[in-house]
């Protein structure tokens, strides 16, 4: 077997067209993962009653099994809600009208929240404590203290962690393909299977992966190195 140097460069250039789709599902999942996350992390930090004891189980069941399964739950387990709840309310709507990307973005952010869970969680136990009730003497309310004086600390300490998290659902978003969404991974099959040359197009796949991590790596150091510049008094 030979390897095909023109066809690595023209399955390159017909992946391209593939990375929206692969950036979509990667920060749609995380900007909602986080959000999630931060929830979560609230209610098992502040140990709400009842609630804390759900999250920590969301957070255990999704870390503690693959994100595929996750991705297959969503896929045959919601139209079984959404078809239900629509025959109860007498709606038209059906779950056939969901798009395949709608399964990707759902079943991607559930598994980023639970572990930008933790992420979260270990950035706000990594702010003293006497800051908080620094705060409190000063009269600020905990929503107050928290947005003013935890958040922006704890996410400076957990950045690097977040940029591990958002290239680990850059490479997570490959199984997307596997409910028909058409991302790198997708494309890279469609293009090996007009004739079978599946080493190129995966290899000019795996380039492309390879320079989008560089690519978030770097936007995450500029970051980290803006606040700790910021930190330093280096910012005005």
């Amino acid at each position: 077997m030979k390897l095909d140097g023109a066809f690595i460069v023209e399955a390159f250039v017909r992946l391209l067209g593939a990375i929206p789709t692969t950036l979509q599902i990667t920060f749609v999942s995380v900007a909602c993962g986080f959000v999630i996350g931060t929830a979560a992390a609230l209610l098992r930090i502040y140990r709400v009653p009842v609630l804390h004891r759900l999250a920590s189980a969301y957070v255990t069941f999704i870390r503690g099994t693959p994100m595929l399964t996750h991705l297959f739950l969503i896929y045959f387990g919601l139209p079984y809600v959404v078809d239900g709840l629509a025959e109860l309310l007498g709606l038209g709507f059906r779950s056939a009208s969901i798009p395949m990307i709608g399964f990707a973005y759902l079943s991607f952010s559930i598994t980023a929240g639970a572990y930008l869970s933790e992420v979260v969680r270990s950035g706000m136990l990594a702010v003293s404590r006497g800051q908080l009730e620094a705060a409190y003497s000063l009269g600020m309310t905990t929503p107050q203290a928290l947005r003013r004086i935890v958040f922006p600390q704890a996410l400076a300490a957990s950045l690097p962690n977040l940029s591990n998290s958002v290239i680990g659902m850059l490479h997570g978003s490959t199984l997307a393909f596997t409910v028909s969404v058409v991302d790198i991974n997708a494309k890279a099959q469609i293009v090996a299977s007009t004739n079978w040359k599946f080493f190129e197009s995966y290899l000019a796949a795996a380039l492309i992966y390879w320079g989008l991590t560089i690519a978030i790596e770097r936007m995450c150091g500029r970051i980290e190195r803006r606040i700790g510049a910021y930190n330093r008094g280096g910012v005005a």
